[in-house]
């Protein structure tokens, strides 16, 4: 344990609480919308996120593959733009605001790519990633 110099000269140990009581909210953790409106109303970001997510899965489950993956890019996306610009997005915030628009435009902006590389008939091509699948795939 560390210990530290109190004003007397007498040397006390610091106790830390054996369980953790209570964890800081993220900073923009707060509602987005009063209090006294209705639950759904208060968490409108991540109903957005989660709507346009849920529809990208719904899509890509009955076989739109392309179209479903891109909406899922485009709710992740924005997350990333909500959690910018607005102070207060409810349970959209999970960790810092910096951490969270990191996260949330990484993980859009490759699943979107990822969408528009479909095959057959991929909307972007890349030429380098054909010649890097060979060279890693080669004997």
């Amino acid at each position: 344990m560390e210990t530290q110099d109190t004003p007397a000269g007498e040397v006390r140990k610091r106790r830390f609480p054996l369980f953790t009581k209570d964890t800081a909210r993220p900073e923009g953790g707060g509602r987005a919308a009063p209090g006294d409106a209705p639950a759904p109303a208060r968490q409108w970001p991540m109903l957005v996120v989660l709507s346009l997510v849920g529809l990208g899965l719904l899509l890509t489950a009955f076989d739109l593959v392309r179209a479903g993956t891109l909406l899922i890019g485009v709710g992740l996306l924005t997350g990333a733009v909500l959690r910018w610009l607005l102070p207060s997005v409810g349970m959209l915030a999970v960790r810092s605001r910096f951490t969270d628009i990191v996260t949330y435009g990484v993980l859009g902006v490759v699943i979107t790519l990822l969408a528009l590389m479909v095959q057959p008939n991929p909307l972007l091509v890349i030429p380098f990633l054909k010649d890097a699948l060979h060279f890693t795939v080669s004997k």
